[in-house]
């Protein structure tokens, strides 16, 4: 233990989005040592953190209290008391109804130094997701936050009710759903009129956002018959008449689609932004992981003797990756490939070997041999030595058209892919309730891990309802061999495609 006492960051989280969060959080995530956070913090935002940092969950919702506020804030204390720099993650602003004042009080009363970084609070943000603008000119010009966990009930309550129901400010209930049917009943009961708009929002500015509405009169009502549970928010005033001309979020064109993203955790952002971005709920079940090679002197010994090739060809990013990795790890630089001309197979591969200042000669547009030997067509390749980094377990199709081209090809493994089981209870659990609408395979590896993680399932059964969405035709033969048919295909074969091939599939049944 260290005499210097380190630093304490109250982070507002925001309401749910990632993007929300402010750059002075993201900056504090990344440099903290303990990461401490809630039920309400986006877990991408752990994605921020260092290696090294320590992860704590403190998450309380509904009663179930992973440790109580008296023992977070000792370990706040504690953890600075060594010295460290705490990320304390809160869900929305810590300094509204997230007791952030409170941990402050207790780190200055043990000399610990804090900062609070404010974040954007549900207050306002859940209702603008929802079209609710929670003030208007022609409606109100102030807005009040109250407390909805306080029991309304109880006789030292400071429930002003008169003045809320007398008020004609916006009246934004936070955590209060439990407590609906007394907020309502008090607010009628003190001369609050029985049709004033009401709206629920569960899980604001989240692709899982559900809205709610109604009057005081129906409101208990309606929300019984959407069985719409915490965590939301309540907004009462005749600003909520303006969700069905402003609301915009639940109209994205994948709003509220489940899609699970199969894709190795490390390589499935790119598709998981873009998904999000229109609406989607993605859950991230990645059925591989990407690992080097177990034993990479084959490639190590033919980095060695490049001057003995004329091409070298990339089928994938991670082939580009994983080779430059042990290129660089061997003292060796862009320089050594000078004399070599290279192809890759895909754009996204393309671009991946940019990233190291390399123009790949050509581009096979698919990875069938008609493609390749099309590609190849220009250039004399007979006799030519071609070196080939790729998966340890990879299709024949590329090497054995080239060999027929008069290539001489030198197939080394630059990586592996191995199945991931992390999701399987969570992949199966979600199946027999019907809670996922499409499954993405962006690979043969992620159609034949997958069904693997479905064990003696019958996976016809379990995926009847299922739109199964392929990268390109390779990865759908690959499906069908397993009795399924994909219900579309990206054209062209990339992350993009996928996701137009997505967009267009429920454009089309919405149109039917």
């Amino acid at each position: 233990m260290t005499d210097k006492t380190g630093m304490v960051y109250l982070i507002g989280a925001g309401p749910g989005d990632p993007g929300l969060l402010t750059i002075k959080a993201k900056e504090c995530i990344e440099s903290a040592d303990v990461v401490v956070y809630d039920y309400l913090a986006s877990p991408f935002l752990l994605e921020y953190a260092k290696k090294e940092a320590q992860i704590i969950y403190v998450g309380k919702k509904g009663g179930d209290h992973t440790l109580t506020q008296d023992k977070i804030n000792l370990l706040l204390v504690d953890k600075a008391k060594q010295g460290l720099s705490v990320a304390r993650l809160k869900g929305g602003d810590p300094f509204v109804f997230g007791r952030g004042g409170e941990e402050a009080q207790l780190l200055l009363e043990h000399g610990v130094r804090y900062e609070v970084i404010p974040g954007v609070t549900s207050a306002i943000a859940a209702p603008a997701y929802a079209g609710i603008p929670v003030t208007h000119r022609d409606h109100t010009s102030f807005v009040s936050f109250i407390t909805g966990h306080e029991n309304p009930d109880k006789k030292d309550s400071s429930m002003q009710w008169d003045v809320f129901a007398k008020s004609n400010a916006t009246l934004v209930f936070l955590m209060g759903v439990k407590n609906l049917e007394n907020i309502v009943k008090n607010l009628v009961a003190n001369g609050k009129a029985a049709d004033t708009p009401v709206a629920l929002v569960r899980w604001g500015t989240t692709s899982r956002q559900q809205t709610v509405t109604g009057t005081l009169a129906t409101i208990v009502a309606a929300v019984k018959e959407a069985n719409l549970k915490s965590p939301a928010i309540i907004v009462v005033g005749h600003v909520v008449s303006l969700r069905k001309e402003l609301a915009w979020f639940d109209k994205k064109p994948l709003f509220g689609k489940r899609i699970v993203i199969t894709r190795a955790r490390a390589q499935a952002s790119g598709l998981v932004s873009q998904l999000t971005a229109l609406g989607a709920h993605c859950i991230e079940i990645p059925t591989i992981k990407i690992i080097p090679a177990e034993d990479i002197t084959p490639l190590k010994a033919a980095i060695g003797r490049l001057t003995d090739y004329n091409w070298l060809v990339f089928t994938s990013v991670n082939g580009v990756k994983f080779f430059f990795d042990t290129l660089f790890a061997m003292g060796k630089d862009v320089r050594a490939l000078g004399h070599l001309k290279f192809a890759c197979i895909g754009p996204v591969t393309k671009e991946r070997l940019g990233d190291y200042g390399i123009i790949s000669d050509i581009l096979p547009k698919t990875y069938r041999a008609e493609s390749v030997v099309e590609a190849f067509s220009t250039f004399d390749i007979k006799g030519k030595r071609v070196l080939l980094p790729r998966a340890k377990k990879a299709r024949t199709i590329l090497p054995e058209a080239l060999t027929q081209m008069g290539a001489v090809v030198d197939e080394v493994i630059a990586y592996e892919t191995i199945l991931s089981d992390a999701g399987k209870e969570t992949l199966i659990t979600l199946l027999e309730d019907k809670e996922i609408d499409a499954v993405t395979f962006t690979s043969s590896s992620t159609v034949s891990n997958f069904m693997s993680l479905l064990e003696s399932r019958d996976a016809r059964v379990l995926l009847k309802d299922v739109t199964i969405a392929s990268i390109g035709p390779i990865t759908s033969d690959t499906t069908r061999t397993f009795g399924l048919e994909p219900g579309l295909e990206a054209d062209p074969y990339t992350i993009p495609g996928l996701v137009d091939g997505l967009l267009a599939f429920y454009e089309n049944r919405q149109e039917a």
